[in-house]
């Protein structure tokens, strides 16, 4: 009867131990589970931190950059464009006055290039038969110009420098001025010669160009200062 008593008991011991690591088993088995799906709501968390960063830097980029080339271009066009100054020279005398001119003023530089070059011979005006003699004395004649078109957008005064060949500034003058457009603009003439003053030169350009505003002009000397050059567009204003 006793061993019978012992048999019983020990299978209840085994009954209790087995369903202990069975609970066990399965408690660690949830929490697994729950961590597990921790993590992973943590890392998708994440990913849609770093998406959002990313994006916000991406707008940022394309908002910032495009405005910044704009106000460069808008600053460009109204500090570089305001003065330009043209010249025509034989002699290189009226092309010194003009980047003397383009220096104080802070202006662009425009040569008016002849296609056919001026030599000594043409420049003779003893000579009724050299080349600025016979073009000189023909107010239709029009050398043609070599150098590039220039774009007069932006500029808002433009100085027009030449030399007195005859009393009148050179026909290749009168070939610029018919080509361009000087509306709202701001034109001053100046010349370079030996003795003779502008004159008409000036007023004649101005009849041909047809545009712009056009102030009286003067002769200024080959070896003047920038000082000197300085005071006198104090003077026109």
């Amino acid at each position: 009867m006793k061993k019978i008593m012992l048999i019983i008991i020990a299978a209840f011991g085994i009954l209790g131990l087995t369903g202990c690591g069975n609970t066990q088993t399965s408690d660690s088995v949830s929490s697994d589970n729950r961590t597990s799906q921790s993590a992973t709501q943590h890392t998708d968390s994440a990913e849609e931190v770093t998406d959002e960063d990313k994006s916000d830097t991406d707008n940022s980029d394309k908002t910032s950059i495009p405005e910044t080339i704009s106000e460069t271009e808008e600053i460009s066009d109204s500090t570089e464009k305001g003065t330009l100054v043209v010249y025509f020279s034989a002699t290189g005398t009226t092309k010194g006055v003009a980047e003397g001119i383009a220096s104080v003023t802070n202006a662009d530089l425009y040569e008016i290039i002849p296609a056919e070059p001026y030599s000594s011979d043409d420049l003779d005006w003893h000579d009724n038969n050299s080349r600025t003699s016979i073009e000189m004395n023909d107010p239709d004649t029009r050398p043609e110009i070599a150098s590039d078109t220039v774009s007069l957008d932006g500029y808002s005064t433009i100085y027009i420098g030449y030399p007195i060949w005859w009393g009148d500034a050179p026909r290749i003058m009168s070939t610029f001025v018919e080509s361009y457009n000087f509306d709202n603009i701001t034109v001053i003439p100046f010349c370079t010669s030996g003795s003779s003053g502008i004159g008409s030169s000036g007023d004649n350009l101005k009849d041909l160009a047809n545009s712009g505003n056009w102030l009286s002009g003067d002769r200024l000397d080959a070896n003047i200062s920038e000082s000197e050059i300085q005071d006198w567009i104090n003077d026109l204003n």
